[in-house]
């Protein structure tokens, strides 16, 4: 038997408006929102979107404000009618303007054709952004920046909303809150903001971030930046970059264009100086840093063949000589290596700024330096070292280190904060006398429960925070030098990330974690990829880095699901991690009491 449907439709400025009528309104029972069936006698009606804003704890604002939100009196908006003052003669207005941009641009994304099929009723409130900007100063985002912001508002035919922060990144973050406030009703088709809102919101932890590899598999700009806007979206504030390793060199130096030529996949996967600085602008109006790293000593070959600064490049068998093919480390012996290594710090910092750089340093193969002739020659004749593996860790190591770091800070002027990833190099009892826990970060990676972190905190490292035993994105999927799962196997929930407190880790010592960072290794993912393996898990450890939430992820559930429909809504193709109609019928999928089990 067929049934005839009848849908009526218009289109408008190319948008396809559907005119239907719910079944079904929302009610807001002990702070979540109930599917209800909508009958002639219901007298009030909450959209899904107006339930979320007024019954969800915290408005459903994500990542939690560490402070006060309220908020009250949706007003039907005028969406076409944003503006903003601020003074336009200082230093910062045009970052404002670009990010005021940015804020309606978006907003017309997360509530869709309504932003054009809305009628032009000139009755409708209009919205007027004040920015009160203490710091006018254009300094990029540093170690010590101040983000926090409040929100406060005045109505009539006009709302007026004033956005107080200290620094532009401040701000920045007041409008993205914002971004969340404005909402579209969709049983009545309008949209709809609140005349009344105070917040007062800052950031817990100033290094919140996301590690991504491009040298594995090589990641689109156009892909870079989609991960750039869910950052923004879940104020996270640091893109570390790890443009290079031993499989490919796609970032294009001004000084050693030949290490892209030998080293990129092919001339169409690089990064030029126009590509990195495009992104570097597009990160930073949307209050982000961008990161560089330049792993060394180890993590070294393609590219680097025409150089003659390293040794292993691609030996066999590669799990004698590195931890995956192909095999690759610098010969620290070969004094031309810091002459290249000088220049391409150079190149860097002029694109990328001097406020901190990342050094990689991690897993080195004592066994790849062992076989290396030149450098034992060198050990023993010039320097007098034997050939033990101690001299080794605490001479050859700290050689290559101490010398780099000095061409690193002659290029910067200055003696710029460096990253090393933990390694045998931080384990080592003598770790302060080679990296000066003034000098240097350790990016920790080995498991939160691991003894070296609480050495590396009793030694007065600061430290950020990537154990891979709850942020590394890339475990869970097949092995792919082995059978089976790789090698940190588990998949890691976003439940799993979001508990992972940094105050649980450092203990009485967190005052010394500057914060933390996904990591996406990329051997088994690419642009293809990059959304689902980012998205929505990132934005867990988002908030945990901005409010460190005293509560267990089972209290953030209903907004998680709100953000991850947001980043979507923004076209970011982010993971599901339930079934819709859990998302649309609060508090009736999870296992009461289980949330630990």
């Amino acid at each position: 038997m067929l049934h005839k449907i009848i849908v009526i439709f218009s289109v408008i400025n190319g948008c396809i408006h559907l005119s239907s009528s719910s079944k079904w309104h929302y009610q807001c029972t002990e702070g979540f929102c109930r599917k209800t069936l909508t009958t002639e006698n219901t007298t009030s009606l909450l959209s899904f979107a107006e339930c979320n804003l007024l019954c969800l704890n915290h408005a459903g604002v994500w990542p939690m404000p560490t402070g006060s939100i309220s908020v009250a009196n949706l007003t039907e908006i005028n969406i076409q009618k944003f503006s903003f003052t601020t003074n336009q003669d200082t230093n910062i207005s045009n970052s404002v303007e670009k990010a005021f941009h940015i804020f309606t641009s978006e907003i017309k994304s997360l509530v869709g054709c309504s932003a054009v099929l809305q009628a032009k009723n000139s009755n409708l409130a209009s919205v007027q952004i004040n920015f009160q900007i203490t710091d006018q100063s254009t300094k990029d985002i540093g170690l010590g920046t101040v983000e926090t912001y409040t929100i406060e508002t005045s109505s009539g035919n006009i709302i007026n909303v004033t956005i107080r922060a200290k620094t532009f990144f401040g701000a920045r973050h007041g409008l993205e809150t914002l971004s969340q406030l404005v909402i579209y009703d969709d049983l009545r088709g309008r949209v709809l903001f609140p005349a009344n809102i105070s917040v007062a919101d800052g950031p817990v932890y100033g290094w919140r971030g996301i590690m991504l590899d491009t040298a594995r598999n090589y990641v689109t700009p156009k892909a870079i930046k989609r991960t750039l806007k869910a950052m923004a979206a879940s104020k996270l504030n640091t893109f570390h970059w790890h443009l290079t390793d031993t499989s490919s060199f796609p970032y294009v130096s001004k000084s050693h264009p030949e290490l892209a030529e030998y080293g990129a996949y092919s001339p169409n996967k690089v990064y030029t100086d126009a590509t990195v600085r495009d992104i570097i602008e597009y990160a930073r109006v949307r209050g982000i840093r961008v990161v560089p790293e330049l792993d060394a000593p180890a993590h070294v070959g393609e590219g680097w063949q025409s150089t003659g600064v390293t040794t292993c490049f691609d030996w066999t068998p590669w799990d004698k000589y590195c931890v995956e093919p192909p095999c690759g480390q610098f010969d620290p012996s070969r004094e031309q290596l810091y002459d290249i290594l000088e220049d391409l710090y150079g190149d860097m910092l002029d694109q990328f700024g001097t406020n901190v750089f990342h050094m990689g340093g991690d897993e080195i193969n004592l066994a790849c330096w062992k076989a290396t002739a030149n450098l034992t020659n060198w050990m023993v004749s010039e320097k007098g070292w034997d050939l033990e593996a101690a001299s080794f860790l605490t001479k050859v190591w700290p050689y290559f280190q101490s010398n780099a770091a000095k061409r690193l800070h002659k290029k910067a002027g200055k003696n710029v904060p460096i990253i090393l990833w933990s390694s045998d190099l931080t384990n080592q009892e003598n770790v302060t006398d080679i990296l000066p826990p003034s000098d240097y970060i350790i990016q920790v990676w080995s498991s939160g429960s691991d003894s070296s972190i609480r050495t590396l905190l009793n030694k007065n490292y600061s430290i950020i925070l990537s154990n891979s035993d709850a942020l590394y994105l890339d475990c869970g999927f097949a092995g792919w030098v082995t059978s089976g799962n790789n090698w940190c196997s588990p998949y890691k929930g976003w439940q799993t990330i979001y508990d992972n407190k940094p105050i649980n880790i450092a203990v009485n010592k967190s005052n010394q974690v500057l914060g933390g960072e996904t990591a996406l290794w990329t051997e088994e993912a690419g642009t293809s990829s990059l959304d689902s393996r980012l998205w929505p898990r990132s934005a867990a450890f988002a908030e945990t880095l901005w409010t460190e939430p005293a509560t267990d992820w089972s209290e953030a559930e209903e907004r998680m699901l709100l953000h991850r429909d947001r980043l979507v809504r923004l076209g970011i193709e982010a993971d599901e991690i339930q079934p819709e109609w859990c998302f649309r019928n609060q508090q009736t999928c999870p296992i009461l009491g289980k949330f630990n089990n």
